[in-house]
């Protein structure tokens, strides 16, 4: 069929397998122009696999120091005549270039808060690989079902306290205008939140690993978080999300004095703002990330989220002294170019004047619809989309 893209707001409903396998082999070239990295993982579990920064862990491990990999993830599969979403076309892609370059990898589909998939996973690890060396935990969902108690919770995006009024940007059309959000209304969305997108499951991952005994000895494990400038913080890290990214920061230490006998370690890394199927949910983001993107194309500073993972693996978690630098609050920092003071005082300026009329002359807009629509398959100048393309992709792993 030949597939074009067709959005609903903040969500592409189509997705381009050729495209994506594009997108997948960008991200290999630029891992393997870094070289090797050192001291790297060998056997690693990616739980939320097939797209953003999962996807982009998996293939730095993967290519950076020719780890196998598992990669876990919940995406609607292809079959003839109906697409599969991006993440499986990702996971395809992923899986066939790694067995072509001679790598392990194997991909489970389902849902990674069960513990049905918990079990499948250390059962595949057991009789492929034995013992894992990383666990990345890059789990982004807006429900949860409770493994032990069955309830399900839903999470919210909203402030908390008051209402927060700020700029924001329809960026298919272009058109800037001020967006009020109401705040949380009780406790218990903000306990929702937390129980979908906090440390929780992140626990009972590494808990049911460890007691499997698939972990490694030195193993290490890290979730992914986001702080940003003070602008967003009403709506992000003050907001019912911040709070559930502080409980997955606060799991570091439960996790730490779980790992001590493996002499393992667990880490929070604090990214970049980027385009990712999630941040294009959230308001006020995408008008921001287009003027950070702005600016830090400018200073050469720019990073996607391969360039991200790569230098977390290569700069942070395995480095050559086995030093990993942390923060005052403990956590490994790859959004430092983002939060330098010069580029947020230029990103600042560029707020108070950014409006519809001057949007594309300040910001990158232009830059992030394009990211936004690279993330599915679309936009990639080496695909002719006028061509007829196969929906019907397999992950090799995966029996359909």
């Amino acid at each position: 069929m030949i597939i074009q893209p067709r959005t609903r707001g903040f969500i592409c409903l189509t997705a381009h397998p050729d495209g994506a396998h594009q997108a997948v082999k960008n991200q290999i070239e630029y891992v393997k122009s870094k070289g090797e990295i050192k001291n790297g993982p060998k056997k690693v579990l990616v739980i939320g696999a097939s797209t953003g920064f999962g996807l982009s862990s998996r293939i730095t491990a993967a290519f950076g120091s020719d780890a196998a990999t598992i990669g876990v993830f919940f995406e609607k599969p292809a079959s003839e005549g109906k697409m599969g979403t991006a993440g499986w076309y990702n996971s395809a892609a992923f899986e066939k270039e790694a067995h072509a370059s001679g790598l392990y990898a194997k991909s489970i589909n389902g849902d990674a808060f069960s513990d049905e998939v918990k079990k499948e996973t250390i059962e595949l690890i057991k009789k492929d690989l034995g013992q894992v060396d990383l666990v990345v935990y890059s789990l982004a969902s807006p429900r949860r079902t409770h493994p032990k108690t069955g309830v399900a919770y839903a999470s919210v995006l909203k402030p908390i306290g008051q209402p927060f009024t700020n700029k924001t940007v329809d960026f298919h059309t272009g058109v800037v205008s001020d967006i009020t959000i109401n705040p949380v209304e009780n406790d218990e969305d903000i306990a929702n939140t937390i129980a979908v997108m906090g440390g929780e499951d992140w626990k009972f991952w590494i808990e049911d690993l460890k007691a499997a005994g698939v972990l490694a000895k030195d193993v290490k494990t890290v979730a992914y978080s986001y702080i940003g400038p003070e602008l967003t913080f009403p709506i992000y890290r003050n907001g019912t999300i911040g709070q559930a990214k502080n409980d997955l920061e606060a799991t570091v230490p439960v996790l730490n004095n779980l790992l001590k006998d493996l002499n393992g370690t667990s880490y929070v890394s604090v990214n970049k703002a980027l385009v990712t199927q999630s941040s294009s949910a959230i308001p006020v983001v995408p008008l921001y990330i287009s003027l950070l993107y702005k600016v830090m194309k400018a200073k050469g500073t720019h990073e996607g989220t391969i360039e991200q993972m790569q230098r977390l693996f290569a700069d942070r978690l395995y480095t050559e002294n086995g030093e990993v630098e942390l923060d005052e609050a403990g956590r490994i920092r790859v959004d430092d170019w983002e939060m330098a003071d010069d580029v947020q005082a230029e990103v600042a300026k560029l707020w108070n004047q950014i409006s519809t009329e001057n949007l594309s002359e300040i910001s990158d807009i232009e830059g992030y619809r394009k990211e936004f629509f690279n993330l599915f398959g679309f936009e990639f100048d080496e695909i002719d989309y006028e061509k007829d393309a196969n929906e019907n992709v397999q992950i090799p792993s995966i029996e359909s």
